[in-house]
């Protein structure tokens, strides 16, 4: 069975074509990036020999870039199926859902929620289910159903109960399937069951998020009824004073859509540093003595050991932090900072480790550590296409369960 995995980001469209057998594992037989969607686009792609291919593309939207991606890999394997991370999925989609005409006109309800990010699954799907026709069955997986079992204490904000419920607002969670890629990893890695996992799960990239995971089962994270909320990000702000919005509109003159426009794309490390949204541009400036690159760095540690505290807190401790995403996989300085001091709780980081690894996953704690350390790069295409097989109904997993 082979299914093609689909994690379109705001200017990205992401693909992987994997090769199901059975239930213990799953074979990449192509994988690949469309990048600059919209301007400049280029098409990375590989397949089984490992060589990486680049060239420019035309893809002035994610339907364009859907197509090429069907093109890219149509000579790799016969596509049985398709999965599409879909960001937001409200409080309707906990599952993965086999997606029909009923299924898209929910998604597309949704959308004043995450426009960035659903209106570009959207566009994938709409031009896939045209390409590959109605054989051809696709899911959606959805980013915030990770965080549907939140408690209430964490999903709930402290306005009128009968405006949130109207209103559906709530915290919902984001960064779901990069969450749960960490989890699984470190209790695969670990050998330890899944009911047993308590982490603090960090994916640090352009968009910035934690989760408190207890007993294999988020409890609380960051992001909350839009992916603004919670960690300092790439251009976003993460947490602010909500009278800041109000505030700035009356005194730029501007409309609140101004202002939360300004929250999403001139912020965070961007906005701070006046420079780049790029942590290695910051690295490297505030190595030359720019003090609002440092100062922008200092923020951003600053704030994750902050969020890192806070749910070692709410859990009374946990077994590990585990650091994913473009910066958490990549960067070891920023790891350090985030880290640093916070031997009260025996969360110490072995140096030598830490600066060694890169992009790879490994322990990066001293062995007698109270709470370890790890680096995990996370695999969102695995997950979407393992749970579109699960929901077709696959018989690979319940036979590999029972060899």
């Amino acid at each position: 069975m082979d299914i093609l995995a689909v994690n379109c980001g705001s200017s990205t469209l992401k693909f992987v074509l994997f090769a199901f057998e059975d239930a213990r594992g799953e074979k990449r037989i192509a994988h690949g990036l469309i990048d600059r969607v919209g301007d400049r686009a280029v098409l990375e792609i590989a397949y089984e020999t490992g060589e990486l291919h680049h060239q420019p593309v035309n893809a002035p939207d994610h339907a364009a870039a859907m197509r090429l991606a069907l093109a890219a890999v149509k000579n790799a394997g016969q596509i049985d199926a398709v999965g599409h991370r879909v960001v937001h999925g409200g409080e309707r989609f906990v599952t993965p859902t086999v997606i029909d005409d009923e299924v898209l006109g929910t998604i597309e309800a949704l959308r004043d929620l995450a426009p960035l990010h659903n209106d570009p699954a959207l566009s994938a799907i709409h031009a896939s289910r045209t390409a590959l026709g109605s054989s051809i069955p696709m899911v959606a997986v959805f980013d915030t159903a990770f965080h549907a079992t939140l408690p209430e204490r964490a999903s709930n904000y402290a306005i009128p109960s009968e405006l949130a419920a109207r209103h559906r607002v709530r915290r919902y969670g984001f960064h779901g399937l990069a969450h749960r890629s960490m989890m699984e990893h470190y209790a695969a890695t670990t050998s330890t069951p899944l009911d047993r996992v308590r982490l603090v799960t960090l994916q640090l990239g352009n968009g910035c998020s934690a989760t408190a995971i207890a007993n294999g089962h988020s409890v609380d994270t960051s992001m909350g009824f839009t992916p603004l909320e919670g960690l300092m990000m790439g251009t976003r702000s993460g947490d602010i004073d909500p009278s800041l919005v109000g505030f700035l509109a009356r005194r730029e003159g501007a409309d609140i859509a101004d202002v939360e426009d300004m929250l999403n794309t001139r912020s965070g490390l961007l906005g701070v540093s006046g420079l780049s949204s790029d942590m290695r541009d910051l690295l490297e400036a505030e190595r030359n003595g720019d003090p609002r690159a440092a100062l922008a760095v200092e923020m951003f540690c600053y704030r994750v050991r902050k969020y890192v505290g806070a749910y070692l807190a709410v859990m009374g401790g946990a077994d590990a932090v585990v650091f994913g995403g473009g910066i958490g996989e990549n960067v070891p300085t920023v790891r350090e900072r985030i880290c640093a001091g916070m031997s009260w709780c025996g969360l110490t980081l072995d140096a030598d480790r830490n600066a060694s690894v890169i992009g790879t996953e490994a322990r990066i704690s001293r062995d007698d550590a109270a709470i370890q350390a790890y680096v995990i790069p996370v695999d969102e295409g695995s997950i979407i296409a393992r749970d579109t097989a699960r929901c077709l109904g696959s018989d690979l997993f319940d036979k590999g369960s029972k060899e």
